[in-house]
């Protein structure tokens, strides 16, 4: 669950224009989880990002601003290579309750991918 907390920091997101219902954002979370983990580019650019928003997290705490912007500009750079899945999932976590039965399966089929990458 950390590293969904991670993935929700730096995700650089588009609005949706309508709320849509917890029925569609499972599918769509299943369907950009699908595409990420079925393409072996596309699931290590994901792995590096969350490992890159790790270190950023961690240089925030250490209060290395400069480290910090570095980090983040490569993390804007694999998330334009990752393409839209990324903001996908974005845009879901946005506007899910984490904290709600439907926001819990969310973040489990989120989850999912996460365990692809090494820790």
């Amino acid at each position: 669950m950390n590293r969904l907390l991670i993935v929700i920091v730096a995700i650089c997101s588009v609005p949706l224009h309508a709320q849509p219902d917890a029925a569609n954002l499972k599918a769509e979370a299943r369907n950009a989880v699908g595409t990420i983990g079925a393409d072996k580019h596309k699931t290590q650019t994901y792995c590096q990002i969350l490992d890159l928003e790790r270190q950023m997290n961690q240089a925030i705490g250490e209060k290395d601003q400069k480290k910090a912007r570095a980090l983040a500009q490569e993390i804007v750079q694999l998330q334009k290579q990752l393409g839209p899945e990324f903001l996908t999932l974005g845009n879901i976590l946005k506007h899910v309750d984490l904290n709600s039965p439907d926001g819990r399966e969310i973040a489990s089929i989120i989850q999912s991918l996460n365990q692809s990458c090494p820790e």
